[in-house]
């Protein structure tokens, strides 16, 4: 396991203060605001540690209300809003400062037998033929002035992402409102399997939001741009295997009123179906 995937795995573990308190340190990638997939898998992280064994999740719905604070830790407070026989729901608080800064519900089930059937994964030209992330940032540093940005995306990351379109954050052109990414763990994981649903929580923020920019030419770190998750949804169909590549499939159908709303599904290597997102989020030009 590399340093940077056992660092994440420990921020995603988080410190338990009660039966139903936790905290969570914050990663710093050289932005001042949080990065939205973190406090999407720790509020994962802290529900599931407060369901019965044997019940993974299948469902959250997550809604963002302020910023959060790199520079701070986050407080994530569960509330138990069912027991049933077959799931259980919960509700995750999380504040910072005194204030709330982020919501999620979560259900959970076990595993049942039953009908099954998904969607085809869409074609796409294999992770060993792109160029990952890491390289493809690294070439920016020649013409890009953001060496803050260079800098932290060029570290060892916990997470490998090789896009099948390569798309500058700084400086975006008009393409369509579409984009495949393979990522998979920068090294193996060997702890429980809700860890691998966490991690896929946090890789679900990835180029995502982005997407509804493309249409318009805009990239989500030009210097008038301002871009923020609302609210984003995921839905668990899956056993989650993040030692292997996956796709995620991401589409935009749809922007107005400043808002834009992507969707998007995660693959394996053998085209099963794990998961699939949607989130909508502000895409404001500042005047």
């Amino acid at each position: 396991m590399s340093q940077a995937l056992q660092a994440l795995t420990e921020l995603l573990s988080l410190q338990q203060q009660t039966t139903l308190q936790f905290i969570g340190q914050c990663e710093h990638l050289g932005l001042r605001q949080v990065f939205g997939g973190q406090v999407i898998a720790q509020a994962i992280s802290a529900a599931q540690q407060t369901t019965p064994e044997g019940r993974n999740i299948h469902s959250c719905h997550s809604y963002f209300l302020r910023p959060g604070d790199s520079a701070a830790p986050i407080f994530y407070e569960v509330e138990v809003l069912r027991e049933g026989r077959s799931l259980s729901s919960r509700r995750v608080k999380a504040l910072q400062h005194n204030q709330t800064i982020f919501y999620m519900t979560a259900s959970f089930q076990a595993s049942e037998q039953g009908f099954s059937h998904q969607s085809t994964m869409p074609p796409s030209p294999a992770p060993e033929q792109l160029l990952s992330e890491k390289e493809l940032v690294a070439q920016l540093s020649a013409t890009e002035i953001n060496q803050q940005f260079v800098d932290a995306f060029s570290q060892e990351r916990a997470l490998e992402v090789r896009p099948v379109q390569p798309y500058n954050p700084l400086q975006g052109h008009v393409a369509e409102a579409n984009r495949q990414l393979w990522v998979k763990a920068n090294g193996i994981i060997t702890a429980p399997s809700w860890l691998h649903n966490a991690l896929l929580g946090y890789a679900a923020d990835l180029h995502f939001l982005p997407v509804a920019l493309q249409p318009h030419g805009k990239g989500f770190l030009e210097e008038d741009m301002q871009v923020a998750t609302i609210d984003h949804s995921m839905w668990f169909h899956r056993p989650v295997n993040f030692n292997d590549w996956l796709l995620y499939d991401i589409q935009s159908p749809s922007a107005q009123n400043n808002r834009g709303f992507v969707r998007g599904a995660f693959y394996d290597r053998n085209g099963i179906l794990v998961a699939s997102t949607a989130q909508e989020g502000i895409i404001r030009q500042r005047s």
